[in-house]
């Protein structure tokens, strides 16, 4: 397994890092840690901060106790932050890409966005946004389905990237009752309306369940969840009461103004939520 762990040497870069020292030493994988120099500068500023940022590279190697038994090598390369991390991303192979999570920056991050959502976006690789200190193992990670390939493929990447154990992992999947709005404007009572909503739970927990089967996905182990509501404020709900500690979620890989005028689920979590999540880009086709 090779992770990649991206810093830009602040205080949440650092978590990110102690995150992958951590995974890194558990699965035995080879870290290589990477931070990115702003080529759009002099070549003498360049190359000055080069060099600058592969000592600090160094120093924190040696120096960060996550990382002093794992196989680690530091790596600098130049360019834009998030392309940067992409092309190192390609040249070593990664299996997974670690980052903190970044700070915002208003209207930029509406049509631009920030660089950990750009690489998610545009990549192909699974990104692990930190949030949380790397004290301990995850223990309750949650997957957010929504019957989608993308979906299914996150699930599934999870748990070859074993960021932890099976048993440990609750399958979330929300769904709504259209009628419910309509049932109440018109006063109908509140146990038919109950029982309007069960039915609609009980057609969405079948279609769940079909969902897993055919995706090879069922699992005694992995507990279910069917909730009622829009996915993020579902979501939200779920993750606020189990004490979630790790979101998985799949990315549709829109890109364009139609991905900046509809959003994305999994980009207004990364927004939201201060936990960490695990983004998992679709497959995509091989190019010719």
């Amino acid at each position: 397994m090779l992770i990649l762990a991206a810093t830009d040497f602040s205080t949440r870069s650092h978590r990110a890092l102690r995150k992958a020292g951590l995974l890194a030493g558990a699965r035995g994988a080879e870290l290589t840690i990477l931070h990115v120099v702003d080529d759009d500068r002099h070549q003498d500023l360049i190359e000055i901060e080069s060099r600058e940022a592969e000592r600090i590279l160094t120093e924190q190697i040696l120096g960060m106790v996550e990382l002093r038994a794992v196989q680690c090598r530091p790596m600098v390369v130049r360019g834009d932050p998030f392309d940067g991390i992409l092309v190192a991303a390609r040249m070593i192979g990664a299996d997974l890409i670690v980052m903190g999570a970044h700070r915002k920056q208003l209207l930029r991050d509406i049509f631009i966005g920030t660089t950990i959502e750009r690489v998610i976006r545009t990549g192909s690789y699974p990104v692990l946004m930190v949030n949380s200190e790397a004290d301990e193992p995850y223990r309750n990670a949650m997957a957010a389905v929504d019957l989608s390939e993308p979906s299914a493929n996150a699930l599934r990447t999870a748990k070859s990237l074993r960021l932890v154990g099976e048993e440990g992992i609750t399958l979330l999947h929300a769904f709504t009752a259209p009628g419910k709005r309509k049932m109440s404007m018109a006063g109908i009572d509140q146990a038919a309306i109950a029982t309007y909503v069960g039915s609609e739970r009980e057609r969405a927990t079948d279609a769940f369940v079909a969902f897993l089967t055919v995706n090879e996905l069922c699992s005694p182990n992995l507990p279910m969840r069917i909730e009622e509501g829009e996915p993020l404020d579902v979501i939200e709900r779920v993750v606020e009461t189990m004490k979630v500690d790790l979101l998985i979620l799949g990315t549709r890989g829109r890109t364009g103004l139609l991905k900046v005028l509809l959003g994305s689920v999994t980009e207004e979590a990364l927004r939201r939520f201060d936990i960490d999540i695990l983004a998992v880009p679709p497959v995509r086709p091989l190019q010719a």
